[in-house]
């Protein structure tokens, strides 16, 4: 209507002729009757009110959805596309929390499926030493294996096996836990923020898209107030986790509490040996006797022929199986770490100390 009254007002003014135009004051003219060029703009003024009033899309919400995938991604390591899905979902509507909750539901269900079933031989090996209220220490040393080493270096890896390290020495403190049964320790446990280590699992795979599996656990407790708990992680993959490629526990026992400093540092410095060395036992007597008979029907084997006699066959023997155990057993090894590499035994009986127990794991593809 604005446009049409207008035009017409226009015509009209035009068809006057120079004789009235000449005897209309200017001014009354211009309050009267509108320019063309000012109705443009007072219509172009409207359109856009109308336009705000009507639009669906506006740059804010456009801008506060992206800002919400942000979060979620941030929050969950998901995906982009999976973030947007979860988002829009009917039951979700932009609820951060809810996001999270289908993501767990719908994203780590279809991520798990793709990559059930494919062989992981990467991984990490991860450390927690704990101390109890009678002075006693427990420590955990578990094993989480992923398919390939770019996954097991990111943050995102690294930190859930830091929470099973954590999770897993928090059940060595209590008598009624058990981390024998793997999948229900998962299930059972919870990291330092409450969640569930299956959740936490869950969230890890959905970030990186890869079959992780917690393939081993294992604990050390100390045997008496008078010992000393020590870990070593070689090839450490983050500041901010004490995991790597290979770890290790030991245990010292001293005779006092006394010089507890030095057998600490002496503990230290075995669990570094016992990366570099990886023995399998921790003394002769504790190598099975099927290994050992097993080794003896080598060295006959070996030995037949020579038509030396039975004693001498015999002595040997006994100096083949010394030499046997130096390799797999770790009081009868050299000690790489101290100067003069000193048998582990010998040396530490020279510092009173005694050792108790090892634990050694690390991840290999073979």
């Amino acid at each position: 209507m604005i446009l049409t009254s207008t035009f017409l007002q226009c015509r009209a003014l035009s068809r006057i002729g120079p004789i009235a135009s000449r005897s209309l004051n200017s001014a009354a003219a211009a309050s009267s009757f509108p320019s063309c060029a000012q109705t443009q703009i007072h219509t172009h003024q409207t359109y856009q009110r109308q336009h705000q009033l009507y639009s669906t899309s506006s740059p804010s919400a456009a801008s506060s959805t992206a800002q919400l995938v942000k979060q979620l991604r941030e929050s969950t390591g998901a995906p982009m596309m999976e973030c947007k899905k979860a988002l829009s979902s009917p039951e979700v509507n932009n609820d951060i929390q809810l996001a999270q909750e289908w993501l767990r539901k719908h994203g780590t269900l279809k991520a798990s499926s793709k990559v059930a079933g494919r062989e992981a031989l990467e991984g990490l090996v991860g450390i927690q030493i704990t101390e109890l209220e009678n002075g006693k220490k427990v420590a955990s040393l578990v094993k989480v294996a992923s398919e390939t080493d770019f996954a097991s270096r990111s943050e995102v890896f690294s930190t859930f096996v830091q929470e099973v390290a954590d999770a897993a020495a928090a059940a060595g403190t209590d008598s009624t836990a058990s981390v024998d049964d793997i999948p229900n320790f998962l299930s059972t446990a919870k990291n330092n923020d409450g969640k569930l280590l299956s959740e936490s699992l869950n969230d890890a795979i959905l970030a990186i898209r890869e079959n992780l599996q917690v393939s081993s656990i294992s604990l050390l407790q100390s045997s008496s107030p008078n010992s000393v708990l020590a870990g070593y992680v070689h090839g450490r993959s983050s500041p901010n986790a004490t995991c790597g490629s290979f770890a290790s526990l030991v245990e010292l026992e001293g005779t006092s509490d006394k010089d507890k400093e030095k057998a600490q540092e002496a503990a230290k410095k075995l669990a570094m040996h016992i990366v570099a060395a990886k023995p399998l036992y921790l003394n002769p007597d504790s190598v099975p006797e099927s290994v050992v008979q097993k080794e003896k029907e080598i060295l006959m084997e070996k030995m037949q022929g020579t038509n030396k006699p039975p004693e001498i066959m015999e002595k040997i023997i006994t100096g083949q199986l010394r030499k046997f155990y130096e390799g797999i057993c770790l009081t009868e090894q050299p000690h790489m770490v101290e100067e003069g590499n000193p048998k582990v035994s010998k040396f530490m009986k020279g510092l009173g100390l005694e050792v108790k127990a090892f634990r050694l794991m690390g991840m290999s593809k073979s």
